[in-house]
């Protein structure tokens, strides 16, 4: 069974989303404050965050920026107003996706289970899964990235999208492909979402010149494969 963090101060919305969810074999828990989501989130037991953007004690970029800071978990944003902004501000802070209030349980629920699919898919069943480039190394089983040798943290999206242009390196991948691998189909910001989310990772990727783009097609890893 899935466990997930609900961080929202709304006391109302929490007991009937806990009923929905379990019939869908996912044990949802409320933290109605920040600080007790932190609190609940050191025991390392939730598998996804469900993350409210009106919080008292901070905002919920504010809270996503502290998660990020030594947690790659999956991050579900809700955004009140449903505004594009907030929505693209969650992206580049690295939620995983968003849903705008009011919405439905159903939807969520479905949202949800994408992430937590693609978080399954992307665990690797051989031991050793390396893809190993000049200047880059990944391991897909330790989730871990090397940029010239040193250590660097991708959110668990970021390490996803490297390992899919990884997968075929110096074939186009197109962001419908891109999208689609990664979160699922949407209906807003589509090109937006992925085009965020290569500049994340190109950022981190710094000083190499690993990701080339193609123009209104999508994006290709551009370094060359060495040996393991």
């Amino acid at each position: 069974m899935a466990k997930v963090l609900l961080i929202d101060d709304d006391a109302g919305i929490g007991e009937p989303l806990i009923t929905y969810f379990s019939r869908f074999d996912i044990e949802l828990q409320q933290a109605l404050r920040p600080s007790d989501g932190f609190a609940a989130l050191k025991t390392g037991a939730f598998d996804a965050v469900i993350l409210d953007v009106m919080l008292p004690e901070m905002d919920g970029f504010e809270v996503c920026r502290t998660i990020r800071k030594d947690s790659d978990i999956p991050i579900l944003m809700l955004t009140a107003r449903g505004e594009v902004m907030d929505r693209v501000v969650g992206l580049e802070i690295g939620a995983d996706d968003y849903l705008p209030k009011p919405f439905e349980p159903r939807e969520l629920v479905a949202r949800l289970n994408t992430i937590l699919r693609r978080q399954r898919q992307s665990e690797p069943s051989v031991k050793t899964d390396e893809r190993v480039f000049d200047g880059l190394k990944l391991n897909a089983t330790t989730r871990k990235v090397w940029v010239n040798a040193a250590e660097i943290e991708l959110t668990s999206s970021e390490f996803d999208l490297l390992w899919l242009l990884a997968s075929q390196p110096g074939e186009v991948c197109h962001r419908d492909d891109i999208l689609n691998q990664l979160r699922g189909t949407d209906t807003e910001l589509l090109t937006r979402a992925v085009d965020i989310a290569v500049s994340r990772l190109r950022k981190k990727l710094e000083p190499l010149d690993a990701i080339k783009t193609h123009r209104n097609v999508g994006y290709s890893l551009s370094l060359a494969a060495v040996s393991a």
